[in-house]
């Protein structure tokens, strides 16, 4: 059992150690960190989940970015603790978070991920949407919060102000 609930402060550190166990070292050299230096996060979506002795076993972050004159969030990093991976509880952080984004007025998400894991949650391949390179633009995913959110919207993703 996991308590889902949003990432304080008090978590950033326990989170960014989860982050550097779960994912490749030098990270922060991929193209999506320079559109979050120096953004904070969107603090109703970013989560952690800890089991019930209080252990962080996942999380989940948000961004916000610029397609033109479109605001979109940028999902990821989200992380699973190796030793709780094949619970489902990456999957519970991605519904719980969508669910809250469009509780929050938000209509459409972006992230650069596998598209055969994320299309269980709605993500498509967005054509015409460029991320900073060096980005496969094979893994460039979207999901309409709201029907109809990303016809029109192409261009460079941007750091949002």
């Amino acid at each position: 059992m996991y308590e889902l609930r949003r990432e304080t402060e008090a978590d950033w550190w326990e989170v960014e150690a989860l982050y550097d166990l779960c994912f490749a070292p030098g990270r922060e050299a991929l193209s999506s960190y320079r559109l979050r230096d120096g953004v904070s996060t969107v603090k109703e979506l970013s989560c952690v989940a800890r089991d019930s002795d209080g252990i962080l076993a996942g999380a989940i972050r948000y961004w916000p970015v610029k397609i033109g004159a479109h605001s979109v969030l940028l999902l990821g990093p989200v992380a699973v603790h190796p030793t709780r991976q094949g619970e489902g509880l990456g999957g519970a952080l991605i519904r719980d978070s969508l669910a809250r984004a469009a509780d929050s007025g938000w209509d459409r998400v972006m992230l650069v991920g596998d598209a055969p894991y994320y299309e269980k949650f709605g993500f498509k391949r967005l054509e015409g949407v460029f991320m900073p390179p060096p980005t496969n633009p094979e893994r460039v995913l979207g999901l309409e919060i709201t029907k109809g959110a990303w016809d029109g919207v192409q261009g460079d993703v941007s750091r949002s102000a």
